[in-house]
C-alpha cells in the first residue's frame, strides 16, 4: 500500500535505478518495507525509482506517531558489504545509520548479535542517554586515565544531594542537543563515574584551544581490493588489506567492518565531525570503476581518522586496525558496543585548560566559524558540480570533438589522393597523421580525469561530509549557551543558587572548548588537504598538456621537409 513521506535530506541519484529527492520534498512510497536499506517510490516530479530509506520519514496520522524515522528503525542496523550515501551527504552526525546489501548476512564472520548496544540490565542504574553507570576499561595504550594534571580541569557532575537541575528542559526531545546527551551534561544530570578509563586533553595553542596530539601518531594503508566469496559462492564481497604503520601487520576488512566502526564513532563522539564513509550503491558494486573509487575514498577516510588526535586513540578503532583473531574480534566488538563513555558521559572524559574564556567571545567565534563553514560548504558544492561537469566533457564532449576534428583531417587527406598526377604522398601522409594525432588527443582527454579530477572530487566529497556535520555540532554549543543564559537569569531572580548557575557555566565551557578544538583541527587539516589537492591537480594538468604539446610537435615536424 502506498504511503506519503517527507524527505529529510537531499539525495542525488547516480544510477538509472535511483531518483533524486530534495530536503522537505513530499514523496510517495510504494511499500514501507525497505529492501537492503532502499525504498521504492515517486518524487514530486513524477520520477519513480530507489532512494535510501534513512533519508525519509513516513507521515503518520496525528493519532499515531507523527513520523516514522527509518534512520532509527531496526532495518537500519548495519549488516552488509556495500553502502550508498550520496556524494554530498547531509545526514546529521547523530542520526547517520547504514543499510546493507546483505541483510541476511547475519554477521557470520563476527557474531549473531546486533551491532547496536545491547539492552542494559534493569537492575543497574541508568544515566543520561540510556547508558548504565559502570566504569569502562580501555586497552588502548594511547588513552590514559589521568587523575590529575596541572592547569587542567576534570569535568564535574551533579552533587549527590541534588536530583536534577532547575533549568527547564528543551520541549523538543528529538533535537540533537537533547539526543546527544549534551543537555544532560550541561545541566549537571550526569553522575561522575567511579573511574574513567579514558581521557582526552584540550590545550591552548597558537590557534586557540586544540586537541592534544596523539603520543604515538601513525598512518594506515588500504590496498588490494579483492573479490571473495563464501557459502560456496552464494555470497560475494570485496576484501581490503588494511595495514597500520605502527604494527606493520595487515588485517583484512570488508566494507561492513568499516560501516560498523563508523556507526560506533557516531554513537560515541558527539562533538567531533566524524568523516562520512564513501557512498553505498544499490547496483554495480562489483564493477571495477566503483571498486577503485571506493578504495580511493576509503584511503582518504582512513587518513583523516589517523590524523585526528581523538578519533585515532579510540579503542574501537584500534580493535578494527589490529585484531585478526575471530574470537577476539567478537569480544572487542561487544566491548565497543557496551562502551558507556558515550553521549553525555563522553563529555566527562575531557580535560580542559584553566585559561579563562569569555563565553561571549566564544559565541562570536562560533558564529564566525558557522558563517565560514556555510560559505565553504557552498563553495565546495559549486566546485564539485563544475568538476563533475568537466569530467563529463572529458569523457564525452571533448573526446567527440577531437575525434570529429581528426576525422575531418583524414577526409582531407583521402580527397587529395583522388588526383594522382597532382597529389603529394608526403603531404597526404602528414595530414592523415595529423588526423590520427587529434583522435589520440581525444582519447587522452577521456583518460585524464582518473589522474586529476577524480582525486579532486574524492577530496571534495570528504569535505562535504565533514562540513555537513558542523551545523549539528554548533547546535550543541548554541543549546549550551542558552542554558547558561537561562540559569543566570534564574539566579538573578533568586530562583536558583548562584553555585548551580556557575556549574552550568563551567560545563558550557567544556562544550565550548571541545567545539573550538574541533574547529582548530578542521582548519589545520583543511590547509594541508587543499594545498595537496591543488598541487596534485596542477602537476597533473601540466604533465597532461605537455604530453599533448609533444604529440603536436612531432606531427608538426612531418611538414618541415615537404
Amino acid at each position: 500500500m502506498s504511503v506519503k513521506a517527507k524527505a529529510l535530506y537531499t539525495f542525488q541519484s547516480e544510477n538509472k535505478e535511483e531518483i533524486s529527492i530534495q530536503e522537505n520534498e513530499e514523496l510517495v512510497i510504494f511499500d514501507e518495507n525497505s529492501v537492503d536499506g532502499w525504498l521504492q517510490g515517486e518524487n514530486s516530479r513524477g520520477e519513480r525509482g530507489l532512494f535510501p530509506a534513512s533519508y525519509v520519514e513516513i507521515i503518520r496520522p496525528r493519532s499515531n506517531s507523527n513520523l516514522t524515522d527509518y534512520s532509527l528503525s531496526p532495518a537500519g542496523s548495519p549488516g552488509n558489504e556495500s553502502s550508498y550515501f550520496p556524494s554530498a551527504p547531509n545526514t546529521p552526525f547523530h542520526m547517520r545509520q547504514s543499510f546493507d546489501e546483505d541483510e541476511d548476512d547475519d554477521w557470520d564472520d563476527w557474531d549473531d548479535s546486533s551491532t547496536v548496544v545491547e539492552d542494559e540490565d534493569p537492575r543497574r542504574s541508568v544515566g543520561a542517554n540510556g547508558h548504565a553507570h559502570q566504569s569502562s576499561y580501555s586497552a588502548n595504550p594511547n588513552v590514559h586515565y589521568r587523575p590529575h594534571q596541572p592547569r587542567m580541569e576534570r569535568q564535574d557532575s551533579i552533587s549527590s544531594s541534588r536530583k536534577g537541575s532547575m533549568v527547564g528542559r528543551n520541549l523538543n526531545r528529538f533535537s540533537s542537543f537533547v539526543r546527544s546527551g549534551v543537555e544532560a551534561f550541561v545541566l549537571g544530570d550526569v553522575p561522575m563515574m567511579a573511574k574513567i578509563a579514558e581521557s582526552y586533553t584540550i590545550e591552548m595553542g597558537s590557534w586557540g584551544p586544540q586537541w592534544k596530539e596523539s603520543p604515538q601518531p601513525f598512518s594506515c594503508s588500504i590496498e588490494d581490493p579483492t573479490k571473495q566469496t563464501k557459502f560456496k559462492g552464494i555470497k560475494t564481497y570485496i576484501s581490503y588489506r588494511v595495514t597500520p604503520s605502527h604494527t606493520g601487520r595487515p588485517v583484512y576488512r570488508r566494507y561492513k567492518h568499516f560501516d560498523w566502526l563508523y556507526n560506533r564513532l557516531l554513537h560515541k563522539f558527539t562533538v567531533i565531525s566524524v568523516p562520512h564513509l564513501p557512498e553505498k550503491q544499490a547496483t554495480g558494486r562489483f564493477e571495477e570503476d566503483f571498486i577503485e573509487k571506493r578504495k580511493r575514498r576509503l584511503i582518504l577516510w582512513m587518513d583523516h581518522m589517523t590524523s585526528h588526535p581523538v578519533l585515532s586513540q579510540y579503542e574501537g578503532f584500534e580493535h578494527f586496525l589490529m585484531c585478526a583473531d575471530d574470537k577476539q574480534w567478537k569480544l572487542g566488538k561487544r566491548r565497543a558496543e557496551k562502551d558507556e563513555m558515550v553521549g553525555a558521559h563522553f563529555m566527562l572524559t575531557f580535560q580542559i585548560p584553566n585559561e579563562h574564556q569569555d563565553l561571549q567571545d566564544v559565541e562570536e567565534r562560533v558564529d564566525s566559524f558557522k558563517a565560514f563553514a556555510k560559505k565553504m560548504d557552498d563553495s565546495v558544492l559549486q566546485l564539485t558540480h563544475v568538476a563533475s561537469e568537466l569530467v563529463r566533457k572529458h569523457l564525452g564532449g571533448f573526446r567527440k570533438e577531437f575525434q570529429r576534428l581528426g576525422n575531418a583531417f583524414q577526409s582531407i587527406s583521402q580527397a587529395f589522393t583522388l588526383d594522382p598526377p597532382h597529389c603529394s604522398d608526403a603531404l597526404n601522409t602528414a595530414i592523415s597523421h595529423t588526423g590520427r594525432t587529434y583522435e589520440n588527443i581525444g582519447e587522452m582527454f577521456a583518460e585524464q580525469p582518473k589522474y586529476d579530477l577524480f582525486h579532486m572530487l574524492d577530496k571534495l566529497s570528504l569535505y562535504q561530509g565533514l562540513l555537513s556535520n558542523f551545523p549539528d555540532i554548533i547546535h550543541l554549543q548554541k543549546g549550551a549557551f542558552a542554558k547558561v543564559k537561562e540559569s543566570q537569569r534564574m539566579s538573578d531572580e533568586g530562583k536558583m543558587d548562584q553555585e548551580e548557575a556557575d556549574g552550568v557555566r563551567k560545563r558550557c565551557r567544556t562544550v565550548g572548548f571541545a567545539l573550538q578544538a574541533e574547529m582548530t583541527h578542521f582548519h589545520r587539516r583543511r590547509e594541508v588537504d587543499f594545498k595537496e589537492m591543488m598541487q596534485a591537480y596542477l602537476r597533473q594538468q601540466i604533465a597532461f598538456y605537455q604530453r599533448v604539446g609533444q604529440q603536436l610537435e612531432r606531427t608538426l615536424h612531418m611538414y618541415d621537409n615537404l
